[in-house]
């Protein structure tokens, strides 16, 4: 027979996860406002392999509208440009020999509106995710009365379930709404 605080746990626990990924995919977008987690997928190479950025400089935000990367090895001042430059964060890297700076474009109306879709999109991922989780569960009790649990139980399970579910589902809204808020205010 399963035991049922530990399925549960379980369940809140993946759902946890979707909501950290949220987290981590949102601090990604960049809203108009300098934030140091859009250089996170950046890899430098550096002796041979190829390490993230902030092994290899120390990267600030000086302004609201720019990103101060100060390489700990000025020679790799042009590996670290190249890096930025075949990434996904769409910014020119602007380079005074010993700084390299990112300027922060302000977001156009429609620009806005495509980061507001593309973080739904993320969130709707996110809740599809946590959904599963919930399903999953929901089934792994179902077959649990076949082993000997009792439906009692089992409801109460569910009963709980569904909170968990619902606690999670409400921050992923509370996270979107944060950042649509953040977006369209800058």
């Amino acid at each position: 027979m399963i035991d049922v605080k530990e399925t549960l746990g379980g369940a809140e626990e993946r759902m946890e996860m979707g909501a950290m990924y949220l987290e981590e995919q949102l601090a990604r977008i960049r809203a108009g406002r300098a934030n140091v987690a859009i250089l996170d997928g950046v890899k430098v190479s550096s002796w041979g392999s190829m390490v993230p950025l902030n092994q290899v400089a120390n990267v600030t935000v000086p302004d609201p509208r720019t990103i101060a990367i100060r390489p700990f090895d000025k020679k790799q001042i042009r590996e670290i440009e190249k890096a930025i430059m075949d990434s996904d964060v769409g910014i020119t890297p602007e380079n005074n020999g010993e700084i390299i700076r990112l300027g922060i474009p302000q977001p156009t109306e429609e620009r806005r509106k495509e980061l507001v879709k593309q973080c739904n999109k993320i969130g709707e991922r996110t809740k599809v995710e946590i959904r599963n989780a919930r399903q999953e569960t929901k089934d792994k009790l179902k077959k649990a009365i076949k082993d000997g649990l009792s439906e009692d139980l089992e409801k109460d399970a569910e009963n709980e379930l569904q909170k968990i579910h619902d606690k999670f589902v409400n921050k992923v809204d509370d996270l979107l709404a944060a950042k649509q808020k953040e977006i369209m205010t800058v």
